[in-house]
């Protein structure tokens, strides 16, 4: 017999998986997990900081081309020390963790590789592909 889940945010910054054959069971997932899904279940996802004008560079362009991303502002999250340090572990060469862009549930990386992309014109295909554009 299958078993259907659901998933949500959680109001602690997990994410909530019930298993419908047992309502009253509730798993929220650690850090790495809600990021996981959270890319996996969207075809545009940033991470941000409110106040970085880098993520603002990266919202503003990718609203530009007409992609609405889900945004998570990691200052404004109650998971968001945990989220930044695992997104963290996905940057390397000492590359700020924000904005972490994500395009079909893989990393894209910062600012510097959303734009160039972008001037090299393998953004928009790449968009399409993912399912973030529709043009």
């Amino acid at each position: 017999m299958q078993v259907a889940k659901k998933s949500g945010i959680g109001m602690d910054g997990g994410i909530a998986s019930v298993n419908s054959d047992t309502p009253d069971a509730v798993k929220l997932v650690g850090p790495s997990e809600t990021v996981r899904q959270l890319v996996a279940c969207n075809p545009v996802v940033v991470f941000s900081m409110s106040g970085c004008c880098m993520c603002t560079v990266a919202k503003r362009l990718l609203f530009i081309l007409g992609v609405g991303p889900v945004i998570i502002e990691l200052d404004k999250h109650s998971a968001g020390p945990d989220v930044q340090a695992v997104l963290q572990e996905l940057c390397s060469d000492g590359q700020k963790p924000v904005p972490a862009v994500f395009v079909g549930g893989k990393f894209l990386g910062g600012v510097e590789t959303l734009v160039t992309c972008h001037i090299k014109g393998s953004l928009v295909p790449l968009l399409k592909d993912a399912g973030g554009l529709w043009l």
